[in-house]
Order: C-alpha cells, then sequence, then structure tokens
C-alpha cells in the first residue's frame, strides 16, 4: 500500500526556530508555565513528563472551529507531539473529518489521524474541543474520550474552548491517576450519565499541571475537512 501524504493547510512558523531540535539560542522568548485557573491541588501520584504547547494554538484552532461555533457546533483536533530529552513537544494540529452536534463531536475516517502521525513518528498526547455554548468542564462523554488518550500517553491532555464561558473560556484537563482512570476504566456506560466520585474525595479529573506555553515553536495544522 503507498503511503498517504497530508498537506499542511495551516502553518504558525517561529521567527527563532522550526520546531525546538536545538536548544532556543540566548535571547529566545520565554515559555510560561500554566497554573491551574480554579485550583493548583492534584490527587494524582504519576510523575509525568512536561508538555509544552505552541502559543498559537488555542487562537489558530478557535479561528478554525469559527463556523461550527457560529452554527453552535463542537470542533475536535488532535494533538501531536514529537518527544525530546524527556519533553513532548506538540508542533502539529489535526482536525479530522468529524459528525458533530452543540453537545458532542465525533472524529471520522480516524485512518487519516493515524497516517499523518505514522508518517511523521508524533505521539497522541491529547485532544482539543470546543464548548460552543456551555461552560467549561469535562462531561462524561469528554472523560471517555481522554481515558483513550490517556491510557496511551499518561501526559494526554484534553483542552477544552468555551467561549461563551464569561468565567472560564478554557481549560487543561486530564483524569486523575489513578482514582479517575479506575472509575472511567471499569465504567461500562454510554452517552452521557454519571460517574461515581472516588471515595478519597479526589475528584474524577483535575487541571494539568505539566503544561507549558511555549512561543518558540512552530505549528502545523492538517485540516482534513475539506
Amino acid at each position: 500500500m503507498e503511503p498517504n501524504f497530508f498537506k499542511v493547510t495551516h502553518s504558525y512558523p517561529s521567527s527563532i526556530i522550526s520546531c525546538i531540535h536545538n536548544a532556543p539560542p540566548h535571547g529566545a522568548a520565554e515559555v510560561s508555565r500554566i497554573t491551574s485557573l480554579v485550583n493548583e491541588s492534584t490527587t494524582s501520584t504519576r510523575v509525568l513528563k512536561d508538555v509544552h504547547l505552541s502559543t498559537q494554538l488555542l487562537d489558530g484552532f478557535l479561528d478554525l472551529a469559527e463556523d461550527n461555533t457560529s452554527k453552535d457546533l463542537e470542533t475536535c483536533g488532535v494533538l501531536g507531539a514529537f518527544l525530546k530529552e524527556g519533553t513532548y513537544y506538540v508542533t502539529t494540529l489535526i482536525i479530522p473529518k468529524q459528525d458533530s452536534t452543540s453537545s458532542t463531536c465525533q472524529a471520522v475516517n480516524e485512518e487519516e489521524i493515524f497516517a499523518i502521525q505514522n508518517e511523521q513518528s508524533l505521539f497522541p498526547v491529547g485532544w482539543i474541543h470546543t464548548h460552543p455554548s456551555q461552560s467549561c468542564f469535562m462531561s462524561s462523554v469528554d472523560l471517555h474520550t481522554q481515558y483513550s488518550y490517556q491510557v496511551m500517553v499518561p501526559e494526554a491532555v484534553a483542552i477544552v474552548m468555551a467561549p461563551t464561558d464569561t468565567s472560564r473560556s478554557y481549560g487543561y484537563f486530564r483524569l486523575s491517576d489513578p482514582d479517575g482512570m479506575k472509575i472511567v476504566r471499569e465504567c461500562q456506560e454510554t452517552g452521557f450519565h454519571t460517574h461515581s466520585e472516588p471515595l478519597n474525595g479526589a475528584s474524577i479529573y483535575e487541571d494539568c499541571s505539566n503544561i507549558y506555553l511555549n512561543p518558540n515553536l512552530r505549528l502545523e495544522i492538517f485540516d482534513l475537512r475539506h
């Protein structure tokens, strides 16, 4: 079978370096650590690698989701990263063909996502999606989606963009580990439903504490919807 080649539809080049294949030169823009907008406490016990995101990622994704957002439809994308010296650098955003409603978004033709990840040797370090008319939180469906990423890559992040939420327009979330991971792993329900809370009083999901915004990263976007 011949390999599939997909065209980069959008690119946000860095004026300093292309993908942090080498250390940034002296004078490069400062990398900013993301701290929780709500509560910095975490109940997870696993030690995680740092994840660097391009400072262009959120706005670039919102721009491409704008048409769906205006129609009250969710949009989703997949984050691809390379691993260098114990740190994940997200340099690729893949927006797959998808079926959307006001509260769900399901990728289709997922083999196209896998093809890009394989061709560029990328790790699937998470996903991003909009809540066009809802608040910034993780629904039960979101928790199951996040589990599928986090069970593969413990550092996987779920980014929620909620442009109409005046109190919190975005969030970086993950399932608590081991508590949240265990609850979702053992849950057999589908669709929207409730989950039991961990017996120790912890939350089933939490804010990420290992995310950094890096202005020195180049971001390439593959919009496969067209």
